[in-house]
């Protein structure tokens, strides 16, 4: 889209938006929350950003493959479930520890809050994979544009014959 505003909006709010993202992941667990809605936040900020600037510029804000991101939410969410067993406790058993952060006391940190982690970065992974898949075939998004012939990657450019139905 060659929209200025929302371009412009979307550089705005993109930041802001991941801030949110990341405070609604925290405060899961004492309030409603968590990873599923933190990950819905992020998603809708790349989202956006793609509407703006087309979703090639939204998958190297990203940086890695959504299916790399997929892959680590998964990993980080199996290793909060299998904490507990590793460590002579249940499946799935909330394990605390503290730190020390100079200025800003002690920090509990445990298995659930892991276990969110992994599910933000799963739903974040899952939307993007949908929307930037949908995003990049949909004509009116910045996809090609209607009635101009397509050809797959690697097959060879269409001929002026082609084109007009195979009429010389």
């Amino acid at each position: 889209m060659n929209s200025v505003i929302l371009t412009a909006t979307s550089r705005l709010l993109l930041p802001v938006m991941l801030l949110f993202s990341i405070a609604v992941l925290l405060r899961g667990h004492n309030e409603p929350g968590g990873g599923f809605v933190g990950g819905l936040i992020a998603a809708a900020a790349i989202v956006l950003h793609a509407i703006a600037v087309g979703p090639a510029a939204a998958r190297r804000l990203i940086r890695l493959d959504v299916r790399t991101w997929l892959g680590i939410g998964l990993g980080v969410a199996t290793v909060a479930a299998v904490a507990g067993p590793l460590l002579g406790h249940e499946f799935f058993k909330g394990l605390w520890t503290s730190l020390h952060i100079p200025l800003a006391g002690e920090l509990k940190i445990g298995t659930p809050l892991l276990f969110d982690v992994g599910v933000y970065l799963v739903v974040f992974a899952s939307m993007l994979t949908i929307i930037l898949t949908l995003q990049q075939h949909d004509t009116r998004i910045g996809g090609p544009v209607p009635g101009q012939q397509q050809s797959l990657p690697g097959a060879p450019a269409p001929t002026a014959s082609h084109v007009q139905g195979g009429r010389s």
